[in-house]
């Protein structure tokens, strides 16, 4: 029976949190709102259909969610040229597979995003998922249960960098992994169910045979 790695990608992966920062920032005053730069971080890994209300709320999501969404996505493509994967990202996954795991990215990224990451980290042949695949986005299981049943996971843990996806996992009923590179800290990963936190990659990479890989409950995975 394999066991499955679902790997989240932004703050993960690659070094995107703060770009994804300063682009709502910027997004926010294209329609005069002034949001201070810390509530933006801490709501990045949190699904963009979620992200203005939590940040600014309901009245600003319903007056300009749509606007605020369409201006991210013009700041973020102007400065995802400057996108690095974090070291150690192609050796975690590579790893992975000649272990015999099984890998999957799960991200609520846009598709045009993640594909253009999967040039950078030269994963080999692996699933991934993208906000186009589900109607919910993190901390909602969605895209985790989207994301085994893809490769028919029957065992898995979940690694990601922040809140939200040690939310999305616990909800899914599966284990989480933190990583604090997407500037969470670690005492907040482990309150929201992180089994473990990690400094960088390659020391989760030497521990990937002994991370607690559990039994998926999704009947349709």
């Amino acid at each position: 029976m394999s066991n499955t790695l679902v790997l989240d990608v932004d703050g993960t992966l690659v070094d995107t949190n703060y770009h994804h920062t300063v682009a709502w920032l910027r997004a926010f005053r294209s329609v005069d709102v002034t949001v201070p730069a810390w509530k933006v971080h801490r709501s990045i890994g949190m699904g963009g259909d979620r992200l203005v209300a939590a940040v600014t709320g309901d009245k600003v999501e319903q007056d300009h969610g749509d606007a605020v969404r369409e201006a991210w996505e013009r700041c973020f493509d102007e400065m995802i040229g400057e996108v690095q994967p974090f070291e150690g990202a192609h050796r975690l996954v590579r790893a992975a597979t000649d272990l015999g795991l099984t890998v999957v990215l799960a991200s609520s990224g846009k598709r045009k995003h993640i594909e253009h990451y999967l040039k950078l980290l030269d994963p080999g042949d692996v699933a991934w998922t993208s906000s186009e695949d589900v109607e919910d986005s993190k901390p909602a299981p969605d895209l985790i249960e989207v994301a085994l049943r893809e490769v028919h996971g029957s065992r898995a843990v979940v690694v990601g960098d922040s809140v939200w996806d040690c939310e999305a996992a616990a909800r899914a009923g599966l284990p989480s992994i933190g990583l604090l590179t997407g500037g969470f800290g670690e005492d907040e990963l482990l309150d929201r169910g992180a089994s473990a936190v990690y400094s960088d990659l390659d020391t989760l990479r030497v521990e990937l045979s002994d991370l607690p890989y559990a039994e998926v409950t999704d009947p349709n995975a």
